[in-house]
C-alpha cells in the first residue's frame, strides 16, 4: 500500500498541465481495486458514442466473464486478450496521471464470433444452451476520459482522453505466437459532440508487444513523450481560419474527386483517408449540425469543419477509426496552411 499511496502523490509532468483547468483532489484506493470498480462513473451516462458504424457497446464485465480468449492455433498459446489490453492501458494511466480522477472505460466492439463448447458439437442450434455456447469479438475500442485535464476552445468542453483499439483480424492466429499489434492514442474527447481529436503525437498505429508487461512500458513512454501543449495550441488555431461557402464547396467536391484521381496524380497530393460516405456526412451537416454547421454568411471556420470531419469519422469501422481520426488532424491543419499560402493543400481548396 505504501508503494501505491507514492505513486498516487508523483507530480504530473509539466507538459500535461493546460492554463485554466481543474484539478481535483486524487481518490486514494486500495490495491485490490481494478478498473471494475470504475464502472460505476458512467452508469447513467448516456451520452453520443464516440464511434457508430457497426459497433455496440458492451460493459468491461461482460468481455471479462462471457467471452473466450483466442489462441494461437499452431501452439495454443493465448493472445492478450480485450480485458488485459483496457487493463493494461487504465494501469499506464493511473502510473503517468496518478493525481487525476480516470473514468471508466466507454468500450465499442463488433465482428462478433460465435463458437461452441465440444460437448456440444453435435447438438442442433435450436437445443444450444448459454452454456454451450462460446464468444469473443474480433474488433474493440475503447475510451477512458480524464476529466481532471481540460480545456475550452470555442465554446466546446474538451476532456483529455486514452484509449486503444485491438482487432484480432489483424494477427495471424493460424500460426504460432508472435507478437501482437495494437492502436493506442492520447488526446482530447470534444463533450458537446464525443468527437475524439487525435493527432499523430498521440497515437501510436501499431504497438508491437509480445506481454502486457511489454505493452505497460511502451504506452507509459507514449503517454510521457505526448505533449498536450502543442496538440491544444493546434486546434486552438483553427478557430483562426474561415472557409467561404466556395472554398467549402471546393473542398467537398475536391476530397470526392480525390478519390477516382489515377494513382500517379493522387500521390502527389497529401494524404486523405475520408470515402464519399464521410463526404456525404460532411457536407450535409455544413447545413444541418446544430453545434458545427455554417454562419449566417455561409462561411465556417477550421474548428467547426475539423469537428465535422471528427464526427463523419463515427462511422468509420472500428480497425481505421484511429487512423481516419489522426488524417483529420493532419488534413484541417493542412488546409489552414492552403489559407496562409502553402502550395501542397491548395488543391482541396481551389
Amino acid at each position: 500500500m505504501e508503494q501505491l499511496l507514492q505513486l498516487r502523490q508523483g507530480n504530473l509532468p509539466l507538459s500535461f498541465r493546460p492554463q485554466n483547468r481543474i484539478i481535483e483532489d486524487a481518490v486514494i484506493i486500495e490495491e485490490s481495486n481494478t478498473i471494475q470498480n470504475t464502472t460505476q462513473v458512467r452508469a447513467s451516462d448516456k451520452r453520443t458514442p464516440f464511434i457508430e458504424a457497426n459497433t455496440k457497446e458492451v460493459t468491461f464485465q461482460h468481455l471479462k466473464q462471457d467471452c473466450v480468449i483466442p489462441v494461437f492455433s499452431k501452439d495454443n498459446e493465448v493472445t492478450i486478450s480485450h480485458t488485459n489490453f483496457i487493463e493494461t492501458v487504465y494501469e499506464a494511466a493511473t502510473k503517468v496521471f496518478p493525481n487525476e480522477r480516470i473514468d471508466a472505460p466507454e468500450i465499442r466492439v463488433s465482428h462478433l464470433i460465435k463458437g461452441r463448447t465440444p460437448d456440444a458439437i453435435h447438438k442442433s442450434v435450436n437445443e444450444l444452451l448459454d452454456e454451450d455456447k462460446t464468444l469473443y469479438y474480433e474488433r474493440a475500442a475503447f475510451v477512458m476520459e480524464i476529466p481532471t485535464i481540460h480545456e475550452d476552445i470555442e465554446g466546446n468542453l474538451l476532456n483529455l482522453s486514452i484509449g486503444g483499439v485491438r482487432a484480432y483480424n489483424h494477427e495471424n492466429l493460424y500460426s504460432k505466437k508472435s507478437v501482437e499489434k495494437f492502436k493506442v492514442f492520447i488526446g482530447f474527447k470534444n463533450m458537446v459532440c464525443c468527437n475524439l481529436c487525435v493527432s499523430t503525437d498521440g497515437f501510436r498505429e501499431e504497438l508491437k508487444v509480445l506481454n502486457c508487461n511489454e505493452l505497460l512500458n511502451k504506452v507509459i513512454r507514449m503517454f510521457q513523450h505526448y505533449d498536450v501543449s502543442k496538440h491544444l495550441q493546434l486546434m486552438n488555431t483553427f478557430k483562426n481560419y474561415s472557409l467561404t461557402e466556395h472554398q467549402f464547396a471546393q473542398l467537398a467536391g475536391k476530397s470526392r474527386l480525390y478519390q477516382c484521381l489515377p494513382s500517379k496524380e493522387q500521390k502527389q497530393l497529401p494524404n486523405l483517408e475520408f470515402n464519399d460516405g464521410h463526404l456525404n456526412i460532411i457536407a450535409r451537416n455544413y447545413y444541418k449540425d446544430d453545434a458545427f454547421c455554417r454562419n449566417s454568411d455561409n462561411s465556417i471556420n477550421l474548428w467547426n469543419v475539423y469537428n465535422l470531419f471528427t464526427g463523419a469519422n463515427k462511422n468509420s469501422y472500428i480497425d481505421s477509426f484511429l487512423n481516419r481520426a489522426t488524417n483529420g488532424t493532419e488534413f484541417i491543419n493542412g488546409v489552414a496552411s492552403a489559407l496562409k499560402g502553402n502550395s501542397e493543400y491548395r488543391w482541396f481548396i481551389e
